[in-house]
């Protein structure tokens, strides 16, 4: 349990890595708390893709695990643990995958040459 708990704070701890004009970008996927935060699987680019990949499993893991005192009690155990920071991409991944496909992998979208 520890691990799967340790392994859902890797995710948070990766949003905190993307830079600022990561975020700027996708200041219209972050809607408020309150708001639906997946409206639509469409990205405009894969940035956008990708960091609603994060999006979704940031929220999937506070969905199962609500105890922020929990979640930052463990902190110090993920960040030094390569094995769970690989398995945390890896669940963004295949978010991402998923993101990928709706969108065509962005070939409608990609310029023409």
């Amino acid at each position: 349990m520890s691990k799967l708990v340790t392994l859902f704070n890797v995710i948070g701890l990766m949003l905190l890595s993307f830079n600022l004009q990561a975020e700027q970008e996708s200041t219209a996927m972050q809607p408020s708390e309150n708001s639906d935060y997946m409206p639509s699987l469409i990205t405009e680019t894969p940035l956008q893709g990708r960091l609603l990949a994060i999006t979704m499993v940031r929220k999937t893991i506070g969905a199962i695990q609500r105890d922020g005192d929990i979640k930052k009690a463990v902190r110090k155990e993920y960040q030094d643990d390569a094995a769970l920071l690989m398995q945390a991409a890896e669940l963004v991944a295949i978010e991402f995958k998923t993101i990928a496909i709706a969108n065509n992998y962005w070939r409608d979208k990609a310029p023409k040459p």
